[in-house]
């Protein structure tokens, strides 16, 4: 079973972003990068059209939990904080997502602005931008209209193949790195995408994308014209929406949303394997399998509330609050190390650890 290590609290010099840009329902404005020696993290996030980047320490800290496990955070500090040297995007950003790049020394971001429009850079290992290679690519309708919610996802088989949704348009646009390959045509407005495994696929290859429109899930197949591409669609109760997805390395499919309920899908029948009930107070906005236990997984809320619980159980292991609405929330792509922005420009820093893993 999974055990909190700390909980750090840091705040983000004001003059650094004095007054954050609100965002959407879906906190997807940060991703999360640990450093070499697990000494500090460094948090990027997206205010406005502009990523910032703020490293945090990792010092050892004594966990500390109050009513209900409920974890209460030690202050921490930032070593430094600094505004991402990239080509800045003309609306506001809506999403930001980090990928291992080609090889050991190097990341790539993703950002996406609320008109469709994504810029990608590639990163050194420590998350500096050293002039490396830098695109950016706009929509096939260059980005006319009204400017919603959007996400963006890598593929975790290939970085350079990126999924673009965006929500107005109903509309995902998958790309390799600058060059449009198709369009996907969602029936409502899609909330949330995720890149399913390649062991779902049985080749390796990733082309499987699962979208969260409306009160559905659905289930793209790139390799496939039948159906627009579309190969499953399940539907949920009428005027449930759901706000997030995501994926195991086992294939198995999470989502929740507006229902307070967590649903695990398995990928083979497409049936769902597990219903965690009301497990959060408010709108689930956010979801994450652990890293290292895949029966546990991460619930963000809309009321400020994160969890931890095993999902099989239906039981809450542990959970912290933040200080205000979350702005952005994310958690690594390898370590169970989560980090939160609240709208008051706190950072909150969650290090989790599985004893059995040892």
């Amino acid at each position: 079973m999974l055990e909190a290590k700390s909980l750090r609290k840091a705040l983000i010099p004001p003059s650094l972003i004095p007054n954050p840009s609100p965002g959407n329902l879906q906190s997807t404005r940060l991703a999360l990068l640990v450093n070499g020696d697990a000494s500090s993290c460094s948090v990027f996030i997206a205010s406005g059209c502009r990523v910032y980047k703020i490293e945090v320490s990792l010092d050892d800290s004594v966990v500390t939990k109050g009513k209900e496990s409920l974890l209460i955070p030690v202050q921490a500090h930032v070593i430094r904080s600094s505004e991402v040297d990239r080509c800045p995007h003309r609306s506001e950003i809506q999403s930001v997502v980090l990928a291992e790049g080609d090889g050991d020394n190097c990341l790539v971001m993703g950002t996406v602005d609320s008109y469709g429009h994504l810029i990608v850079s590639q990163l050194d290992a420590v998350g500096s931008d050293v002039g490396r290679l830098s695109y950016s690519v706009l929509p096939k309708d260059s980005g006319v209209g009204e400017g919603s919610w959007a996400g963006v996802c890598f593929s975790p088989i290939h970085w350079s193949t990126a999924a673009v949704a965006r929500s107005f348009c109903k509309s995902i646009d998958i790309y390799d790195q600058d060059i449009h390959l198709r369009s996907l045509h969602t029936l409502w407005y899609p909330a949330a995408l995720s890149f399913l495994g390649g062991s779902i696929t049985g080749d390796g290859s990733a082309s499987v994308v699962a979208v969260a429109e409306g009160s559905q899930l659905t289930i793209w197949d790139l390799r496939t014209n039948h159906n627009g591409g579309c190969v499953q669609r399940i539907c949920g109760s009428v005027g449930d929406l759901i706000y997030a997805v995501c994926s195991s390395p086992s294939g198995a499919v999470a989502v929740g949303g507006s229902d307070r309920t967590v649903t695990i899908y398995d990928p083979r029948r497409w049936s769902a394997m597990s219903r965690w009930v009301n497990c959060s107070k408010y709108e689930i906005t956010g979801l994450s399998f652990s890293s290292t236990d895949s029966t546990c997984v991460y619930i963000q809320g809309v009321d400020y509330e994160v969890l931890c619980g095993q999902w099989k159980e239906n039981k809450k292991i542990f959970s912290f609050r933040g200080d205000s609405n979350w702005l952005g929330f994310s958690k690594c792509a390898n370590m169970d190390i989560l980090a939160g922005w609240c709208e008051s420009g706190s950072i909150f820093v969650a290090d989790v650890w599985n004893p059995q893993s040892i």
